[in-house]
């Protein structure tokens, strides 16, 4: 945005889209053209360089005032949002719209607030003469802004006092962040030695188990093939031909034959 542009607020969405917000205090004469010509530049700084289709992201102006315009003073309605139409009173444009609130116009005490709209009128309307969010005005969001408007107003040895204090505690937080990434690394090694060390052991166990029972099963296994080399042996003493030993036991008759 050009130098020669000063807004109270100026941010964009995550979507692209560009807001000026400014808070009007004095009644100008040319307010609505400054609003128009302040408008051009978040248009302007979305040109391209090189080929560009023109393709252009919404902007917003709001305006908050402390007056009402002059062709709207016997009107009730404090809200004005205004758009780019033609002869047939269509919208012609919806990427440029400009928001007005004229809060002379809101009269609305404490207990008459209704809608979320309505507490954030009260608060600009009010905000000078209030120390604390009234009740109906408990929240998050009201009491940050509560908080800001304080801070606006410390005086400057105030205002150093509050951001010496503000930087220690983002140290303090960095810090305190750095340590817990730290511990968390930490743990995760420690968790990642003891899960080796856990695993081996569990390997170790369950190899032991293993051999065990392959110990088992080829004992067995030896065992029975003792058995089995015993038995040919005690057939063929007692006389019985090769293959009568082989149809009992189920071994070969070359086996046999070693045997």
């Amino acid at each position: 945005v050009d130098r020669r542009a000063i807004f109270d607020i100026y941010c964009q969405s995550t979507t692209g889209e560009r807001f000026i917000v400014e808070m009007q205090k004095a009644k100008q004469t040319f307010f609505k053209d400054r609003s128009v010509y302040y408008a051009t530049f978040p248009i302007q700084e979305q040109a391209q360089q090189g080929n560009w289709n023109y393709q252009l992201t919404a902007v917003y102006t709001v305006g908050i005032l402390d007056f009402s315009f002059d062709d709207h003073k016997q009107d009730s309605e404090l809200l004005h949002v205004v758009e780019l139409k033609n002869q047939r009173c269509e919208v012609f444009y919806d990427k440029l719209k400009f928001i007005y609130v004229e809060l002379p116009k809101f009269t609305k005490s404490v207990d008459q607030l209704e809608t979320h709209f309505d507490k954030w009128l009260f608060l600009f309307r009010h905000l000078a003469s209030c120390n604390a969010p009234p009740e109906p005005l408990q929240g998050d969001v009201f009491a940050q802004l509560f908080e800001v408007a304080e801070i606006a107003n410390f005086s400057s040895e105030e205002q150093a006092l509050y951001q010496d204090s503000l930087k220690v505690y983002r140290d303090m937080y960095s810090v305190n962040q750095t340590l817990i990434q730290e511990g968390r690394q930490e743990g995760l090694e420690q968790g990642r030695q003891e899960g080796l060390q856990q695993g081996l052991e569990q390997g170790r166990q369950e190899g032991l188990q293993q051999g065990l029972e392959q110990g088992r099963q080829e004992g067995q296994q030896a065992g029975e093939q003792a058995g089995i080399q015993k038995v040919v042996k005690q057939m063929k003493a007692a006389g019985l031909s090769l293959k009568d030993i082989a149809q009992y036991t189920g071994l070969s008759m070359d086996d046999i034959d070693q045997l």
